[in-house]
Parts: structure tokens; sequence; C-alpha cells
């Protein structure tokens, strides 16, 4: 058969279509990339020091390999993984990122006629993956303290929930959920419905009472832990992160995984990361301690924000609220998450860039006036 040109694109006839569901997802919008060495890139939730130098050295080290394919089964990964977290090497499930991981789980245990109950707002790419599972996507709102409202998801739950994802802390208010009241959540969860706990940001969390999820994993056979390296670790460009899962379902996790979708490179570093556990936790104590500097110093200035236990912090907003905290950071060449009809996510970094985000910010009042001066100005009308 003859295509015939329509003199640029695709030949003219019949072309493939997609699926329905895909012509109907929302983009991911991923935090905007910085265009100059002055710009300070607090829109994505990476770490903003540089690699560690025993990781790079093992990542060099290993790049004269790369004309081969990595081990499919991140054996020695798993290994240091699991005697990290004091699990069972068969129990841990690699992937490119926590949600590389993700979607494995939902691939494998969702599909059409299922529901997947999560908290919103929450991470952007829960209803996108739950959708591509062929599953329903059940988003319930946040409670007033911007965290998981686990008693109204409780009540989302059906006849057709397959699963129930709850991330904490949560991405992006920063709020985590205390021991005491994960326990008493999953132990309510019915034990058909796999429970999956999301935490990407578990690293940076210091609260006394903070959740011990393995002791959820080692107690319920419907637990399922996800963790990540692109945080905390520093490793976001080498997309790597893992799940803790119960022996039949880590298998079905690998058999759904895209071959070889984690490099060796990214496999090395992960595990000399983990050995190097002392030096990554004097980078997050010093996250931890701007961010109680900064979050004391927007509340004394008259800004609302939740206690976050994440590398940044979030500003609940109205629109215009919104549109003026995005252009005045852009002006200042600093760029954030913003969230439409929500709110503006701001990750942590040194003390003098967080410094330029508090200049940005300053008090409430003087930054609303401000506002309205700027838009009097800029009205056509006046």
């Amino acid at each position: 058969m003859t295509h015939v040109s329509n003199g640029g694109g695709a030949p003219e006839g019949i072309e493939p279509v997609l699926r329905e569901v895909v012509s109907a997802l929302p983009s991911y919008v991923a935090g905007r990339r910085a265009s100059t060495a002055l710009a300070a890139a607090l829109a994505s939730n990476e770490s903003h020091e540089a690699p560690l130098p025993s990781v790079l050295r093992v990542v060099r080290e290993a790049s004269d390999r790369i004309n081969r394919y990595p081990d499919m089964a991140a054996a020695e990964l798993r290994e240091h993984i699991a005697a990290f977290l004091h699990v069972l090497p068969d129990e841990v499930v690699i992937g490119p990122g926590s949600v590389g991981v993700l979607q494995q789980l939902l691939a494998a245990t969702c599909g059409p006629d299922d529901e997947v109950v999560f908290a919103w707002r929450s991470f952007e790419a829960y209803p996108i993956l739950v959708s591509l599972s062929g599953a329903t996507p059940v988003p319930v709102p946040l409670g007033a303290d911007e965290g998981h409202d686990l008693d109204a998801m409780l009540s989302g739950i059906t006849d057709r929930t397959k699963a129930v994802i709850v991330c904490t802390p949560n991405n992006p208010t920063g709020v985590a959920i205390d021991h005491n009241t994960l326990e008493r959540f999953i132990a309510a969860v019915p034990p058909h419905v796999l429970v999956i706990v999301d935490e990407a940001y578990v690293e940076y969390v210091d609260a006394a009472d903070s959740a011990d999820t393995t002791r959820f994993f080692r107690a319920h056979a419907n637990v399922c832990v996800l963790r990540t390296f692109s945080k905390a670790y520093g490793l976001a460009g080498l997309r790597v992160g893992f799940a803790i899962a119960h022996s039949s379902l880590a298998e079905g996790l690998r058999r759904v995984a895209l071959p070889f979708g984690v490099s060796a490179l990214a496999q090395q570093a992960a595990a000399a990361s983990l050995d190097a556990a002392t030096e990554i936790q004097q980078r997050v104590d010093a996250v931890t301690a701007e961010r109680r500097r900064v979050l004391q110093i927007l509340r004394e200035s008259g800004w609302e924000t939740p206690d976050s236990e994440a590398n940044f912090i979030w500003l609940r907003t109205d629109e215009r609220l919104r549109l003026n905290l995005l252009e005045a950071f852009d002006r200042a060449d600093v760029l954030v998450r913003s969230y439409a009809d929500d709110g503006v996510r701001i990750t942590l970094a040194d003390t003098a860039t967080n410094d330029r985000v508090l200049a940005v910010l300053g008090s409430k009042d003087t930054f609303a006036q401000r506002s309205s001066s700027i838009v009097h100005e800029m009205d056509p009308a006046k």
C-alpha cells in the first residue's frame, strides 16, 4: 500500500488511535528547570547537595562497563537494602524510582472494575498511574491540617477497592502520619486491600512519634512500603527506588518490571549511598534544621504553613495569591512549584537560598499590599 505524504508529519490515511484512558490523562507536571546558574531551583524536591565523593567514585568506576546490561535481579543492592532494613532480600523489589515501583504494584494488582483510594492533594502521579492500570482513582480530600483524612479514606473503601495509597510525609503538604494513627488505620483496612505506604521523604522525618513502617510490614500481610534514593540520597538523576513487599507480591512485581529498568550505575550508587549513612544523615540534619528555622520565620511573619516533615514547605493559597506568589518568585529568579487552585510548594536548600525565599515572602500583610499595588499599576482600566 502506498502512503501519500501530506507535506510534513504523518502520511495521509488511517492513524493509530490512543487508548481512551490515555487521551483523557492529565500530563504529569514536573518542576521547572533552572535556565541560569543564578536561579534557585526549588520546584523539584531534589537534594541541593552535590553527590557524595564516595558515591561519585563508585559511579566512575562502574562507567567503564556501561556496554553491559545491569543485573536484572539487582541482587547486590537488594542485599544491601535488606540488611539496612532488617528484611529478607526476596522481600525487596528494585525499580526506576519509587514511582516506577508503584507502577509495577498497580500493574500487578489492579485492573478494570478495581478502585484505588488515595489522599488529594497528594503526589501528582497517583491518579495517572491508577488510571493506566485500568482501575478507578478515588481521591479523598485532605483534612484541615493538610494531612490525610484517614477516617474519610476508610469510608472510601468499597468492595471494589484493591489498594489504598498513603503518602507520609505527604507531597506537597509535608504532613506526616504518626505511628499510632497509622497503626490504627492499617488495622482497620480490610486484609484483602493492599496498603501502599509511600515514604519518599521518610529520611527527613524527625518527629518523636514517627511511624515505624517496617513493624507494620511485619505485622500485616497486606502492607507494602515504598522508598526512593531520589531525595535524601541525592540520586534523582539515576532513578532508583524500591519496595518492601511480602515474598509472593514481590515476585509478582519482578514479573511485571521493565527488563533492565535500573542501570548498573544506579544500583551501585544506591548501595554506596547506604554505606555512607553517616554523611547522608549529616546532610539531612542540615535540611531539617533549616526547615525549623524557615517555618518559624514564616509563622512569625504571618504565613500559615503546616508542620512539614519533608524537605519542602507548603503554602495553601487562593488562586489570586498563588499567581501573585508565582510572579514574585519568578521576578526573584526563584523556581517554586505551584498547584492550580491549591497552593505553592517550596523545596528547602542551603541557608542563603532559603533566605532568598524569605526575602520574597517577607511579611504576609506586606506581601499582600505589595501584590495589590502591582495589580493596580498593571490594571489597564486604571
